[in-house]
């Protein structure tokens, strides 16, 4: 796979051309040449799916507790729809598609059907569960913390600081990863050099669900 659409040739391994790929998954997530992140969320959200039909079981058993059904999407279902999101340059629509997985399986594992005429509000408070757009302001706020915390000389420094030679193609620009921190910056009233204190910039950037306080009482 290349980013420049316009270069010929390819790798040859044992006499064999590679086929050319517009995207390859790798360590997890989807890497396209575009780099676009569209079929990166679809996967993430197919692969939660896959892991929520997995534990129907439980999630649509009416003996089991509403308590246990939300411990079981907190730490087992979510995570797999949030696996690597920290990095990605998140726009409003991509977020939303996350949020329709997210409410559609709480409805579901609710048992409650669009005619019920009941809230996603409702839906949300009876499990305990924060709004899957603020979890993942939470890891990319987090994972910047750690970005700016880190060894001048660490790959994940360098990769931040770097500057790429040449100007941006006209026509509206991509999205960009700090587009989207820049924004989460000022809906939590953060500023980078606050970094170095790791107790402030936790608070002020974890979003807790309610359901966490409730299980400590």
């Amino acid at each position: 796979m290349t980013t420049d659409a316009d270069e010929d040739g390819t790798i040859t391994v044992a006499n064999t051309d590679l086929p050319r790929a517009k995207s390859f998954k790798y360590l997890g997530s989807t890497i396209a040449e575009d780099g676009s992140i569209a079929n990166d969320v679809t996967a993430r959200i197919q692969s939660a799916w896959m892991k929520w039909r997995s534990t129907t079981g439980v999630m649509c058993d009416r003996k089991m507790s509403d308590r246990l059904k939300s411990k079981i999407y907190r730490t087992v279902i979510r995570p797999v729809a949030m696996y690597g999101t920290e990095c990605w340059p998140a726009t409003a629509k991509d977020e939303a598609k996350l949020a329709v997985m997210e409410t559609t399986m709480l409805r579901w594992t609710a048992g409650v059907k669009r005619l019920d005429h009941v809230k996603n509000e409702d839906i949300r408070k009876r499990f305990g569960v924060a709004p899957i757009r603020e979890k993942l302001r939470e890891n990319r706020l987090r994972w910047f913390g750690h970005v700016l915390r880190a060894d001048p000389t660490s790959i994940a420094k360098t990769s931040h600081t770097l500057e790429v030679d040449g100007k941006r193609p006209r026509g509206r620009p991509k999205r960009r990863w700090m587009d989207t921190l820049n924004e989460d910056l000022k809906e939590t009233k953060l500023h980078p050099d606050q970094a170095a204190d790791r107790t402030k910039w936790r608070q002020r950037s974890r979003k807790t669900d309610p359901a966490t306080e409730r299980d400590r009482l």
